[in-house]
């Protein structure tokens, strides 16, 4: 039995663990690499209100993110592409239930070589992200070069 569009989507978001976010500001464009977790489509990380995709982000909330497989060779190509707005930074209401999510996904214990104390000082200094997208597909061109699926959004956004 084939497994659905979305059911394909959601086990590519909980496999990966990182993204490029992609912003506009007064410097120009900007991309940066951000781990993050999954509420359904919409994406959220943490980071510091300072780093220029922040700034970049509170002057205009529009962004796109990628997430894809690496290669070492050319071969199929995986991944997602959305565009859409973010929200933030906040801390909200939901924040016990987020940072859950952080811990499911990136459980201290798998930290490596990143002190626990030093992770705990950044997660403190850092604020949530919320991305939600307005277009969102699905690319594997293991189905044929260039091939995506346009994944259904709930929510729009401006």
């Amino acid at each position: 039995m084939e497994e659905s569009l979305d059911a394909r989507a959601q086990a590519f978001l909980r496999e990966h663990g990182t993204m490029t976010v992609a912003t506009i500001g007064p410097e120009g464009p900007w991309s940066a690499a951000v781990f993050y977790v999954n509420d359904g489509l919409d994406l959220i990380w943490l980071s510091k209100p300072g780093a220029r995709h922040s700034v970049n982000l509170a002057a205009d909330p529009r962004a796109s993110i990628t997430i894809q497989e690496d290669f070492r060779r050319p071969g199929p190509v995986k991944g997602i592409q959305m565009e859409g707005s973010v929200e933030g930074p906040t801390i909200p209401a939901a924040a016990a239930r987020i940072m859950g999510l952080y811990l499911e996904k990136f459980p201290p214990a798998d930290m490596g070589s990143v002190p626990l104390l030093s992770a705990i000082k950044a997660f403190a200094s850092s604020r949530v992200y919320r991305f939600t997208p307005r277009r969102a597909y699905l690319i594997d061109s293991s189905f044929g070069i260039g091939h995506r699926d346009e994944l259904p959004v709930l929510a729009t956004c401006d």
